[in-house]
């Protein structure tokens, strides 16, 4: 995990804490004061806890008309300082990609909470899926650039929201957490830190003299609306001002501007955890969920039979951990890529594994989890 995320301190009780309850105390410890958004199953109890918290945190919430305005409020908040969170799941994550765009081009640091649910369409809203992996990475047009965040627990659900919210931040982006239905519901024994011992990522409001909102050569604060400094916001190619621009060279420095803020802080955004075997002939890459099983399965192969088999643990999607897949192809015969839907993220598995392991995913699309036996049996097979 990152260093934004360090607690210290004496930590509070235990808790018996669902995953969407575990985002709402994540999201108020790192300091979000604003949640706008629309009920829907299977995040509906984010919305809820928030509702119930932030009026006594000096904070608001707005039940809006649709997820399209839900996103808009968020985006408007935050540009007036406020840390703003939504939450959603596959139906209202469609509807807010416009306005998910527009954050991006605009740069304005806010949290996509989606609680990912079977679809297409409305499917069936209480069963489990991991259908919106590619969604949360193309599901706006253009050329944006994006971080996108799973946890796999309702411990890494807590640190993953704060997380999220202190990327938003320093890196002034829009920052999905992409959970899953049964990371969402399930309930888990899990001890936080003490409130307000938590070294996260604050924001920096100051004046600046000729400030440039946009600035190619810098990351700059961005200033609240009202605050005594005063610049346009578009959604329009702009310059370092943010005025419109049709300027082709200005247009490239500022596609290249939005990506390398990610890219070259590559190491600090791509967070993944391995397991197992040093030299394993079988590599297993999951990601939220999909890694419960997973990790289910490494122990009884590698801990319990010694199986040479290794387990690539995902918390981000996005940026893509390539040098990660990169390494576990390398070192592998096969990589097994288990998912709950029909085949998203194992073709970039495959992408970055560059020839160097077969790739080969496990799918599941009826609405049930994975289980450790079905990844077990494609382990027996390449083993045994």
């Amino acid at each position: 995990m990152t260093a934004t995320t360090t607690p210290t301190g004496v930590s509070r009780k235990p808790q018996l804490l669902q995953g969407n309850e575990s985002c709402v105390e994540g999201a108020l410890d790192a300091g979000v004061r604003f949640f706008a958004g629309y009920p829907i199953t299977p995040s509906t109890e984010i919305a809820e806890g928030m509702a119930a918290r932030l009026p006594g945190l000096g904070g608001a919430f707005i039940q809006m008309e649709d997820e399209i305005s839900g996103m808009a409020a968020v985006i408007g908040a935050a540009v007036g300082g406020m840390k703003a969170l939504t939450a959603t799941s596959g139906p209202g994550f469609s509807l807010k990609q416009e306005n998910l765009g527009y954050a991006a081009m605009a740069e304005i640091p806010c949290v996509i909470v989606n609680v990912q649910r079977f679809g297409p369409s409305t499917g069936i809203p209480t069963a489990p899926s991991q259908g919106d992996v590619m969604q949360a990475r193309w599901g706006t047009h253009g050329d944006h650039p994006v971080i996108v965040l799973t946890p796999s627990s309702v411990y890494e659900t807590y640190y993953l929201t704060i997380t999220a919210v202190d990327f938003s931040q320093k890196f002034r982006t829009p920052v999905i957490l992409l959970l899953d239905e049964v990371v969402g519901h399930m309930r888990e024994k899990v001890t936080l830190p003490a409130r307000g011992r938590l070294m996260v990522e604050k924001q920096k409001f100051y004046d600046i003299e000729e400030y440039k909102p946009f600035d190619e050569r810098s990351l700059p604060p961005l200033v609240p609306f009202g605050e005594g400094v005063y610049y346009h916001i578009t959604g329009l190619m702009h310059d370092e001002h943010g005025f419109p621009t049709r300027d082709p060279d200005v247009t490239v420095r500022l596609m290249d501007r939005l990506h390398h803020k990610l890219n070259d802080h590559r190491q600090e955004i791509v967070m993944t955890d391995y397991s197992g075997h040093r030299e394993p002939r079988v590599g297993i890459v999951a990601y939220g969920a999909t890694a419960r099983s997973a990790r289910a399965t490494l122990k009884q192969a590698h801990y319990q039979k010694r199986w040479p088999v290794g387990l690539l643990t995902l918390q981000t999607l996005w940026p893509f951990p390539a040098r990660e897949v990169e390494a576990l192809a390398s070192r592998s015969d096969i990589i097994l890529v288990p998912e709950m839907n029909m085949g998203q993220l194992v073709g970039e598995v495959e992408r970055y594994s560059r020839g160097k392991a077969e790739v080969m995913g496990i799918n599941r699309y009826d609405g049930e989890m994975i289980t450790p036996e079905e990844i077990l049996e494609q382990v027996k097979r390449w083993l045994t």
